[in-house]
């Protein structure tokens, strides 16, 4: 009997330093996830919300699952309810711009990635993707501008160049788009080649190529 108390205490202190956080069951998830185990992550990251409703993250991480089953709808609430636990979190804004761009909400979903930019100035994703939705909008001289910022931030961005490329040519800009194209083929972009064969090769008149 006068052994049972300091045996007692022992487990409960073995029990306490085995509770799981919520980070714990977040990251639990996350290596799920990447693991592509949707249904175990999904468990996990339901613990870690009933252990700790204001990680942020656990909410993300589950938005991030439910869209890799075509759950867009349920994404879109999670990452809802990460940017409004923390609205100074990128990736959230990022991913619920994603969303949006997928559901061809392209204003919403580039208020979003204006967003994510905002907290963080090199978040060349989201350039990119903010590009991408003033694409389908037509705005081609932001979405250059878009793609203009990626290089200057990283000046072996192939996808950057290729998507200049193309708005310079949808744009009308012909010869500087057809350069953008042969940079993105010279850094490795092969299908960059099959657009300059179809619109670069037309003939040119009154213009100095030199120039």
């Amino acid at each position: 009997m006068r052994n049972f108390l300091p045996i007692a205490c022992i487990m409960l202190l073995s029990s306490a330093g085995m509770a799981q956080t919520a980070e714990d069951y977040t990251n639990r998830g996350m290596d799920l996830y990447e693991k592509r185990e949707y249904m175990e992550s999904i468990i996990n990251l339901n613990k870690a919300i009933e252990s700790d409703s204001d990680y942020f993250r656990s909410y993300y991480i589950r938005g991030k699952v439910k869209e890799a089953f075509d759950d867009v709808h349920g994404a879109m609430r999670d990452f809802n309810t990460a940017v409004d636990k923390n609205d100074k979190f990128a990736d959230g804004f990022y991913a619920r711009g994603l969303v949006k761009f997928k559901l061809q909400d392209y204003y919403g979903a580039i208020s979003d990635f204006t967003s994510a930019i905002a907290l963080d100035a090199n978040h060349l994703e989201a350039y990119y993707k903010r590009g991408q939705a003033k694409h389908q909008l037509e705005a081609y001289q932001d979405a250059i501008s878009d793609c203009s910022k990626i290089i200057e931030l990283n000046p072996k961005s192939i996808d950057a160049y290729f998507l200049r490329g193309t708005l310079r040519l949808d744009f009308g800009q012909v010869k500087d788009g057809c350069l953008d194209l042969s940079k993105a083929g010279e850094l490795g972009d092969l299908k960059a080649y099959d657009v300059i064969r179809e619109k670069c090769n037309q003939p040119i008149f009154n213009t100095s190529l030199g120039e």
